[in-house]
């Protein structure tokens, strides 16, 4: 079954934590918590405060994405605070085996994601060590962007390799998933959608989950 990790830049932050819980009562799988620094992407957002508070009353799979220059650096804060799985930048400026090394010596999940710019095949050296490959479908640092369709391709493409090899880490997909692009995804062998105001600012996210995972053909919440 597709899982849903839905964004918790779209959640209301007034009320961060009770948004959260709502989301995960109403069928989402994890949070999906972007870390952005304003030098690797144009944005800032939370970091290691929030997610440990989140992490302390919450229980939940915190599926944490640094969009951060220097990922090999925060490691150990994000592990420690709560991260389940952590998953860093190609294009970032940390050497990937060390970073990748590093996460899983913290007890954490290794994930590697890609821009749209970069071909699939830049991740093909590190998918034995790797835990998710996360495919950005818009440039990351803002919500709310179009889907990019060649997302689609580098997703098969990734999916394709992994199973020449015998390897079966995670695909997830982060980036203008709704209804009608979240079927092209999972047509293509992503396992994990990245969702952001399509889950918190739905009316009904439980609906909203179910209408999601039906349009992927995977039944409802």
């Amino acid at each position: 079954m597709v899982k849903l990790s839905p964004s918790i830049l779209a959640a209301d932050f007034t009320r961060l934590g009770e948004s959260c819980a709502a989301v995960l009562d109403a069928g989402a799988d994890m949070l999906h918590i972007d870390v952005m620094d304003g030098a690797f992407v144009p944005n800032i957002s939370l970091g290691v405060p929030v997610l440990a508070a989140l992490s302390a009353h919450l229980p939940a799979f915190y599926d944490v994405h640094l969009m951060i220059r220097h990922p090999l650096q925060y490691v150990k804060p994000f592990c420690d605070a709560g991260a389940s799985l952590l998953t860093f930048h190609l294009e970032a400026e940390s050497d990937p085996w060390r970073t990748i090394r590093a996460i899983h010596a913290a007890g954490c999940r290794a994930g590697m994601s890609i821009r749209p710019a970069t071909p699939p095949g830049a991740v093909f050296p590190y998918l034995g060590e790797l835990e998710l490959v996360l495919v950005m479908s818009v440039e990351p640092g803002f919500g709310g962007q179009k889907f990019m369709p060649q997302a689609a391709e580098k997703i098969a493409a990734i999916r394709a390799e992994a199973l020449r090899r015998g390897l079966a880490p995670e695909i997830e997909v982060d980036g203008g998933i709704n209804l009608s692009t979240a079927p092209l995804c999972t047509n293509a062998g992503a396992d994990v959608l990245v969702a952001g105001s399509a889950v918190f600012r739905a009316p009904d996210p439980a609906g909203a989950i179910a209408a999601l995972r039906t349009a992927c053909g995977a039944g409802g919440a």
